[in-house]
């Protein structure tokens, strides 16, 4: 669609502009995030892996990276619900780290951070619409519902019972679905039960 064309690229832009920026030049940033990665460290302690980035250079470029790498899947419409999900995951911190208005002391200082934060706020926003955009295809809840109901009309098909027995195991069969969260595999499982429970 000519929309998710035009669209996916220009949510894209700023993200790939600032992640090269930053590769350019990071010592703004790597200033600007040292006393929260200290403050993150001293809360955190040694629970954290030996092989997990702790330097705040090192984390300023591995943002930096995840925003280009991210933001060109997400502008050639490459794999853009997790384009848009590594984007969304990287915006909040830098939302908080770079645009703290809440910490300003001038009025003029806290109104321009308060915009950026809000600006950033409206990326969030468009980055989780992108993240569950299916384009059109049915969802994965709709697709295990579709499912546990083509399941419960088997079931009453092979059992010859009559349709009030295939309407509890559909309704049991929802029931197993919501509760496990939407995998048609746990719906399956599910339905065998009930199968067994009324063929018995």
């Amino acid at each position: 669609m000519l929309v998710r064309r035009l669209a996916r690229p220009l949510l894209a832009a700023v993200f790939i502009k600032g992640g090269i920026d930053t590769l350019l030049n990071p010592e703004p940033r790597v200033g600007m995030i040292a006393p929260k990665v200290a403050q993150a460290q001293d809360a955190v302690g040694d629970k954290l892996p030996a092989q997990a980035p702790t330097e705040p250079e090192q984390l300023v470029k591995i943002d930096a990276g995840v925003k280009i790498g991210a933001g060109v899947l997400l502008a050639l419409g490459k794999f853009p619900r997790l384009a848009s999900l590594l984007l969304a995951g990287s915006i909040i911190p830098t939302t908080v780290t770079a645009h703290p208005f809440w910490e300003a002391k001038d009025p003029a200082e806290r109104s321009a951070q308060q915009t950026h934060f809000l600006k950033n706020l409206g990326l969030l926003g468009g980055l989780i619409l992108a993240a569950v955009d299916t384009e059109g295809k049915p969802s994965l809840g709709w697709r295990a519902r579709r499912a546990s109901r083509k399941l419960a009309k088997k079931t009453e098909e092979l059992t010859g019972h009559s349709s009030d027995v295939g309407s509890d195991v559909a309704e049991w069969a929802e029931g197993a679905r919501s509760a496990a969260g939407t995998t048609a595999a746990t719906v399956r499982d599910g339905v065998d039960v009930a199968i067994g429970k009324f063929v018995a």
